[in-house]
C-alpha cells in the first residue's frame, strides 16, 4: 500500500493528496492545479513528514 502526501498551495491554500509516485522530485518545479502557482514541490508539502515520505519514495 502506497502512502499519500498531503499538499497545500502556498498561494491559494488548496489542499489535496497525491501518491508520491505521481509527483516529481521535491526540488523540481510543480504547478498548483487550481491557481497555477509554480514553485519547487517541496514548498507544497503540508508538513515535514509529507516531505520525508516524498523523499523516501525516490
Amino acid at each position: 500500500m502506497e502512502a499519500f502526501v498531503e499538499l497545500v498551495c502556498p498561494a491559494c491554500e488548496k489542499h489535496w493528496e497525491k501518491a508520491p509516485s505521481e509527483l516529481p522530485e521535491p526540488k523540481e518545479s510543480f504547478d498548483c492545479p487550481d491557481c497555477g502557482e509554480r514553485r519547487p514541490l517541496s514548498e507544497f508539502t503540508r508538513s515535514d513528514r509529507d516531505l520525508e515520505v516524498l523523499r523516501e519514495s525516490l
